[in-house]
């Protein structure tokens, strides 16, 4: 895989490259879609996540859910399937968007990173981690780092020996290591989290 070779100059990489194996990164379809899933997962488990998602899913009949189709959902019948008010707010919030910034696939994957975390973070109820995680997971870009995922800072501070100090300090020196992986830096998160096997859904 064309990422190796220079990740594996990390010699703790390495380690964890030969451990894992190797990843691919996919485009994905139905941005929308996955930009809502996310929201319905936020601060659940996998398993829990898993079960909202295939309710949220079972409102549309096996068709694909468009931004007008969910917004024709009642609120009520949002709550209904287990969403939270905000959450449930939060998905119109998007499917608002889209349609008023006329956002389609295409656009977005055509889109630099800085552009879509500024535009998509503009929605209420989308935060800078999960644009971050769209770029990741749905973009398939290679080259992002989190410095907001818990798991990263968590892994990083371990397996490079970087004791906390102040939160500031502490996530400078973070981004410091993380640079030595430019520009495949999504597949160091991947192994990252792959060693405290918490990879994000």
């Amino acid at each position: 895989m064309h990422y190796k070779k220079h990740l594996s100059k990390d010699k703790v990489l390495k380690q964890l490259i030969r451990r894992h194996g190797d990843y691919t990164l996919e485009l994905q379809e139905n941005i929308l879609l996955k930009i809502c899933t996310s929201i319905l997962g936020q601060q659940l488990s996998t398993k829990v996540a898993a079960v909202l998602k295939g309710r949220f899913l079972q409102l549309f009949k096996g068709k694909k859910p468009t931004a007008r189709k969910i917004l024709a959902i009642p609120h009520e019948t949002l709550r209904s399937i287990g969403l939270s008010n905000a959450k449930a707010q939060y998905i119109k919030n998007v499917c608002r968007f889209f349609i008023d910034n006329k956002l389609t696939d295409k656009k977005i994957h055509e889109m630099e990173n800085d552009a879509f975390i500024a535009l998509i973070t503009q929605i209420k109820g989308v935060g800078k981690w999960t644009a971050e995680m769209l770029l990741m997971f749905s973009l398939g870009r290679e080259d992002v780092f989190s410095i907001g995922d818990l798991g990263l800072q968590k892994a990083v501070s371990q397996l490079y020996n970087i004791p906390f100090t102040n939160k500031k300090e502490y996530e400078a020196k973070i981004i410091a290591v993380a640079e030595n992986w430019k520009p495949y830096r999504t597949y160091a998160c991947l192994y990252l989290w792959r060693s405290l096997d918490a990879v994000p859904e």
